[in-house]
């Protein structure tokens, strides 16, 4: 339970004890109070009727606002469905994408590993749809990810999955930018085309 469901909670239980307040009969009140201080003056039933309008307004408003924050509460977390669904809109969006290289990489180099993690948590939260959280999603590399093969953990909420994902070389070629010579020729960037797939737990 996070910190601001913990919050509506205990919203909940101050408005039920307000509540419970309002319900307390003046007649136990001045008898309590009698039994502590004999002397003491006699409240009004003015007093305990305007206590009791104060407390349930009070109750009123504090169940008013858990029941916002939860709302609030849902907006912000993501729930199984939703990152179910999210995961494999991304993944279909991802696979068969193609994409550029660093033009003075060379195929081993690993780099592009932690920039397809923010691409990865990109996509999942716009594939989320209008109800889910627009952040609150983490791909974590696996530490035995390679230059052509990497596997990210993409967790949000209580769920997590393991996304693979492989990375050849374009088989359309290299792109070739007009107009851009290097000292030996024509400069090209590395293209790359991804296959991903996705499977329920982490990596």
């Amino acid at each position: 339970m996070d910190a601001l469901t913990q919050l509506n909670v205990l919203g909940l239980i101050l408005s039920a004890v307000l509540l419970a307040m309002a319900c307390i009969k003046a007649d136990r009140i001045r008898a309590w109070r009698a039994g502590i201080n004999p002397s003491t003056e006699e409240l009004p039933d003015a007093f305990f009727v305007a206590a009791r309008v104060t407390f349930v307004a009070l109750a009123g408003v504090g169940i008013y606002l858990s029941v916002q924050g939860f709302g609030v509460s849902d907006d912000t977390a993501w729930d199984d469905s939703e990152l179910t669904s999210a995961v494999q809109g991304a993944t279909d969006a991802l696979d068969g994408s193609s994409g550029f290289g660093d033009i003075y990489a060379e195929d081993n180099d690993t780099r592009w590993i932690d920039e397809y993690a923010t691409k990865i948590e990109n996509e999942v939260v716009e594939h989320g749809g209008g109800d889910a959280p627009q952040y609150g999603v983490n791909a974590t590399p696996a530490a035995t990810s390679t230059a052509s093969e990497a596997r990210y953990t993409v967790s949000g909420g209580g769920s997590a999955f393991c996304m693979q994902v492989t990375r050849t070389r374009s088989k359309d070629g290299d792109y070739e930018p007009p107009g851009i010579a290097g000292g030996q020729g024509t400069v090209t960037i590395p293209s790359y085309d991804f296959a991903v797939t996705t499977r329920e737990g982490g990596c």
